[in-house]
């Protein structure tokens, strides 16, 4: 039989409900492959193995009694940045000390509530602030992946969702949440050779994630195929009262389009993703994406999204602009850590000084000069209008086309020190996912090659608002023309 932890979240369903092995079997699987590999990959901030079994154990007995839920015995990682009640909650910062919160997110309630099962909290950007999960205060998660030709240099998994996305592809867990804000979770996805979804704004409710830029974070699952990734985002979505943005609609039955004919489909290819000194492979693949839909009968069409070349900018106004507001409420005095002080101003800047990364202060010092009296106009009133002429630039391309194809990101993983020195170029990973952000449109990041140096490449699937189906298909269509199986060689 198969290695337990290499199974796919679908191929465990099937053999839990077949009873080849039991939850408890499976759970105990991956909780020895964590003790054994995450000293190496830090990819997990907070094991849970004993609440794991528990969770398993119950599992098992409501199959028994014939009571199976939808994903009911299925080991999954949780990204730091959701509240999970009675477990550590940081968003991997200095900030909220030993926080543990009293209550659980939404999303991670609707695992629970599908009868998944906890192996413990998933190391990430603090804050969700990064590209590399460099700026974790647990310090870096490494990448299974690692360079052909015996380079042994430490690759970054991506960010902000770098535990996510290094422990479902060293198999640590079946499945893992993780967050978008602004590709958080298709560029993470891209550089380990996983699935990653980002759904429509609003449709996964955002109570008990830890705020960065309310008006693009979005929750979403990182996973080892298509299907696993429709299966988890069914589970994690709903609409929920306790988020004033979460949309009142109900979740379809996503997998079920997995495998769907993409014949008679239009799809887009927008001329402003080709950038200067973008690598020639990450072309050759988007080309060769576009001739394997075409084979499949999709129609290709040319299509402009001409303010695209401001989306970067415009994010990066926003979100630190958002983030500034957000993080406002860390200041020691109602929970987390503090820094004691002279007076009740010392306090606030001791402890935000002490607990906030570098990352951080800076994104924090530029949304608060954006937003400050006589720049707001200048930048952060400009920026939403810019924002807004990206979402007509979408709305008007999709009376046209069914999706839009595109590559996931700008290179293929990249080591540790390699652009930590240079924010602008850090901030350019995000060039090709920001705009799905800034719009609150879906978008999917499949993995469909391999470059020169072994490491995995991605495209990305970008569909209409409330249209994560289209993705799920032509996600699906790029998966099964790719036949991408590679995996990492086990090196930890």
């Amino acid at each position: 039989m198969t290695d337990l932890t290499q199974l796919t979240l679908a191929a465990a369903l099937d053999g839990l409900e077949e009873g080849a092995f039991s939850s408890v079997e499976l759970t105990q699987a991956f909780v020895d492959q964590i003790s054994k590999a995450n000293p190496s990959l830090n990819a997990y901030v907070v094991e849970t193995p004993e609440r794991a079994l528990d969770m398993a154990k119950a599992s098992d007995e409501r199959r028994a009694k014939g009571e199976a839920l939808a994903l009911d015995g299925a080991p999954l990682g949780i990204k730091d940045l959701y509240c999970t009640k009675g477990v550590r909650t940081t968003a991997c910062s200095g900030i909220l000390g030993e926080f543990t919160p009293t209550y659980e997110s939404t999303v991670t309630q609707n695992l629970w509530d599908a009868g998944a099962v906890m192996l413990g909290k998933l190391n990430m950007d603090e804050f969700a602030m990064g590209s590399s999960n460099e700026t974790s205060r647990f310090g870096p998660v490494a990448n299974p992946w690692r360079r052909s030709g015996g380079d042994n240099a430490m690759l970054t998994p991506g960010g902000s969702s770098g535990g996510s996305a290094s422990a479902v592809a060293a198999d640590l867990c079946l499945a893992a949440t993780a967050s978008d804000t602004g590709g958080s979770i298709r560029q993470p996805a891209a550089f380990t050779g996983t699935v990653g979804i980002k759904p429509t704004y609003g449709r996964a409710s955002r109570y008990g994630m830890v705020a960065f830029a309310s008006s693009l974070d979005q929750a979403g699952p990182i996973a080892k195929s298509v299907e696993d990734s429709a299966i988890m985002l069914e589970a994690m979505c709903s609409h929920d009262p306790k988020d004033s943005t979460s949309l009142p609609v109900e979740t379809p039955d996503w997998r079920s389009e997995v495998g769907k004919p993409i014949k008679g489909m239009r799809i887009g290819v927008p001329k402003e993703y080709r950038l200067d000194g973008m690598p020639d492979e990450i072309e050759t693949l988007w080309q060769q994406g576009v001739e394997w839909l075409r084979a499949q009968g999709a129609e290709i069409v040319d299509v402009s999204l001409p303010h695209t070349k401001y989306a970067l900018p415009a994010y990066y106004i926003v979100a630190p602009a958002e983030a500034s507001s957000n993080l406002a409420r860390y200041d020691g005095m109602r929970y987390g850590a503090r820094v004691p002080g002279d007076n009740l101003t010392a306090t606030y800047e001791g402890t935000r000084a002490g607990g906030f990364g570098a990352e951080v202060q800076r994104r924090l010092m530029i949304g608060t000069y954006v937003l400050s009296s006589g720049y707001y106009d200048a930048y952060y009133l400009r920026a939403q209008k810019v924002r807004t002429k990206i979402l007509q630039d979408f709305e008007r391309v999709f009376e046209e086309v069914d999706a839009l194809l595109t590559p996931a990101t700008p290179s293929a993983a990249f080591a540790y020190g390699e652009k930590s020195d240079d924010p602008v170029a850090m901030y350019l990973n995000d060039v090709f996912t920001v705009t799905a952000n800034l719009a609150g449109l879906p978008g999917i990041a499949v993995p469909a090659a391999l470059d020169k140096q072994g490491l995995p490449l991605g495209l990305q699937v970008i569909g209409k608002a409330l249209d994560e189906a289209a993705c799920f298909r032509v996600g699906a269509a790029i998966e099964e023309a790719a036949g991408f199986t590679a995996r990492p060689e086990a090196w930890w």
